[in-house]
């Protein structure tokens, strides 16, 4: 990434940007709610308007229609047709980003298996990450990796054997609840906050005997905690903020933090202009690091890690239609994300090196900035995936 493109303005000297620069560059560096590599403002207005009408025939069924826009991302990546899929991705740095799988239902389980499928396939720069080795290999090796994972698990019921199954496909992290409550738990976004089911900590022993990561990112705050007391491998957040910093349902309590810290585990700070900072107009990458530089002063500097889940591999229409037609549906708020504001600094992955950046800027040691860039994830997986 140039060094006059996309920089931040963190008053960094001579010497701070070239370290900053090698540091990124020979860092395995880890995004773990990684919705890119593409941005809204990386797609070509012209791929946009065509992705627009190529979804107009889904426009009235909501949920379908908010989904195509990175179904035909996906496809056309695929087909060599938006060449700064594989331009930004490594323009970013990040050795390693999620491919989400979605498990709302059964529909959507085989229909995302494929598409996620089709992005290893297509593209031998990418590899399926099932251990920590096949992430340092890809760095060694110039390419990058992506860990599947979901964020639901509904179309799972309470079929235990389907883990057993998506585990043979790659899934490797899997978020409990999704803001709302299901069979397993309560979300973020439930008024009761009941913690797990007895089902759900049965849930949470199969993903341990399995090698799965325990991921509370939308869960509410007795569902982080349960989790946290049952399961005997690391939990992590995978995108979350602190609460202490700005109070949000999304963001996790000191509690919270302290509890997934103690099972050895991260938590991935997110780069959500809405849940990190009262102003989404004029939020920065310095709110970001701000919330990461409170959990390091709770629980120290090998419980923190990167998730930024924005910008997303969306177009600027379909954001703003997602916030007006489906967020609600979710569980949050009217108004309350996610749409087209960006945080300064990341408004494309390619502007990923601000982290290390900011990191620099901040007095961080190499080792440490190694950790929270991607390190720390990278032990947890190790311990847990293999």
């Amino acid at each position: 990434m140039s060094l006059q493109s996309g920089m931040y303005d963190f008053n960094l000297s001579e010497e701070q940007e070239k370290r900053a620069q090698r540091l990124h560059e020979q860092n395995i560096n880890i995004d773990l709610l990684f919705q890119g590599p593409l941005s809204p403002r990386a797609i070509p207005a012209a791929v946009s308007e065509a992705i627009k009408e190529l979804s107009e025939p889904y426009k009235e069924e909501p949920m379908i229609y908010s989904a195509m826009p990175a179904k035909w991302v996906t496809k056309l990546s695929a087909s060599g047709g938006i060449p700064q899929y594989k331009e930004e991705w490594y323009m970013s740095g990040i050795t390693a980003g999620n491919r989400e799988l979605h498990l709302n239902d059964m529909e959507s389980v085989i229909t995302s298996m494929g598409e996620v499928q089709l992005q290893f396939d297509s593209a031998d720069w990418l590899v399926k990450a099932l251990t920590a080795e096949d992430i340092r290999r890809a760095k060694r090796e110039g390419r990058v990796a992506g860990i599947v994972t979901a964020q639901e698990t509904d179309a799972l019921g309470t079929n235990l054997e389907l883990l057993e199954v998506l585990h043979h496909f790659g899934l490797r992290i899997l978020q409990l609840t999704y803001n709302k409550q299901n069979l397993i738990g309560s979300g973020c976004a439930e008024q009761a906050n009941g913690g797990l089911s007895n089902f759900g900590v049965r849930f949470v022993e199969r993903m341990n005997k399995l090698g799965i990561i325990v991921d509370t990112g939308h869960c509410g705050k007795q569902t982080t905690l349960d989790a946290c007391k049952v399961s005997r491998t690391p939990v992590i957040a995978s995108h979350t903020g602190a609460e202490a910093i700005y109070h949000h349902m999304r963001c996790k309590s000191d509690e919270e933090i302290i509890a997934i810290a103690d099972t050895g585990g991260v938590i991935g700070i997110f780069a959500m202009p809405w849940f990190v900072h009262e102003d989404p107009d004029h939020t920065t990458i310095d709110h970001v690091l701000d919330h990461m530089e409170y959990v390091i002063r709770l629980v120290g500097v090998d419980h923190v890690g990167i998730g930024t889940d924005w910008p997303m591999s969306d177009l600027d229409w379909s954001l703003v239609y997602f916030k007006e037609h489906i967020a609600p549906k979710l569980g949050f708020a009217k108004g309350d994300g996610p749409s087209t504001e960006t945080v300064a600094g990341l408004e494309k992955y390619s502007y990923f090196i601000n982290f290390t950046r900011g990191l620099v800027a901040r007095g961080y040691t190499d080792d440490e900035i190694a950790k929270i860039m991607g390190g720390n994830w990278l032990r947890v997986f190790e311990q847990i995936c293999g």
